[in-house]
């Protein structure tokens, strides 16, 4: 691979987070629980990562904004449209597996 600056690089990977919302946005059936315990992360923790993001560089970003980026809506109204009962087997995966 050739040598991509760091300019290049940052919208790459830009455009990529980008693309990863925007799928996640659309994967509504996708709960928060399950891609903890698939995955380790969920919609939360990138708008958590958003925010740490946003305090290192001194931007200034509430919680909520940093949710509202990534679920494309409040993060309340996320929850009443399309966030579903955890069940039992989620919540002992979830245990399991330990907080993030």
């Amino acid at each position: 691979m050739s040598k991509i600056d760091d300019k290049t690089l940052t919208e790459l990977q830009a455009a990529a987070f980008r693309r990863l919302v925007a799928h996640l946005r659309e994967r509504t059936d996708v709960q928060n629980i399950d891609m903890m315990n698939l995955a380790g992360f969920c919609r939360n923790c990138l708008s958590n990562w958003m925010k740490d993001a946003a305090d290192a560089q001194g931007v200034p970003m509430t919680k909520d904004e940093s949710r509202e980026l990534v679920y494309g809506m409040s993060y309340d109204e996320w929850k009443a449209k399309h966030q579903k009962e955890v069940t039992p087997d989620q919540q002992k995966a979830f245990s399991e597996r330990g907080a993030h």
